[in-house]
């Protein structure tokens, strides 16, 4: 078992995991490095919920350190990083479809089928 790399407040696995996700940016930076193919900072800040630098900040340096994420410059002066997944951070994607499953059916909205890249407007099972 790995251990974690943050102190937690509670042994619950769930109280964990909510420790990490449980805020209301972290899952859409990692949606949008997952499904929407926004790999800098500039183009996570530009997405439609604003995200403010200070906090992107945060969540970026908190995935990293999870592993959840990983960065590479793709720039030297100034230094600017790209961001991907890991292939721990990949393992949220069952997640993020079931709360997203769960969001359709019971809140409206759009569904996104990150296998065509479009957002469906009748809730169907996905992978």
């Amino acid at each position: 078992m790995t251990q974690p790399k943050t102190p937690f407040r509670s042994r619950c696995s769930i109280a964990r995991t909510l420790d990490i996700l449980g805020d209301k940016w972290t899952l859409l930076v990692v949606r949008d490095l997952m499904w929407h193919g926004k790999h800098t900072f500039q183009e996570l800040q530009a997405s439609e919920e604003h995200i403010a630098a200070n906090l992107l900040s945060d969540r970026l340096k908190r995935l990293m350190t999870l592993e959840l994420i990983e960065r590479e410059a793709y720039q030297d002066r100034p230094v600017r990083y790209r961001y991907r997944m890991t292939e721990q951070g990949r393992s949220l994607e069952p997640v993020l479809l079931q709360i997203m499953g769960w969001g359709h059916t019971h809140l409206g909205g759009g569904l996104y089928d990150p296998q065509t890249g479009e957002t469906v407007a009748e809730a169907r099972q996905l992978p």
